[in-house]
């Protein structure tokens, strides 16, 4: 969902690292990624909050339509966001475990 929602790479995975199974999703030349671990037989269990975001500025409009639409094709489920703010310029998606991400059609430093 991750991977094909934001056109995330592949960084890196490992296959029962003491009982658990992880990936790392990110863009190469980005200076950060996104782990995803599990460990068998555990449910991690939903999102604390609906203020447990992860937020992408997009400027480009076109650039922003088009990861709305594959964040939602890739199984995201578009939400209103608790805090109205986001809405105003963003689109806020809810993952299958209810953490959230939003897609914001702006430059960070506009905020």
């Amino acid at each position: 969902m991750y991977r094909d929602g934001l056109e995330f790479a592949i960084l890196g995975e490992f296959v029962d690292h003491d009982g658990f199974d992880g990936v790392m999703l990110g863009n190469q030349e980005a200076g950060y990624h996104l782990e995803f671990t599990s460990k068998n037989d555990h449910s991690a269990g939903r999102a604390p909050t609906k203020e447990h975001l992860l937020v992408f500025y997009l400027p480009n409009r076109n650039e922003w339509s088009r990861l709305c639409k594959l964040a939602e094709t890739s199984g995201f489920e578009p939400v209103n966001s608790f805090n109205p703010y986001w809405d105003h310029r963003g689109k806020t998606f809810e993952d299958l475990d209810g953490y959230r991400i939003v897609l914001q059609n702006a430059d960070c430093d506009a905020n």
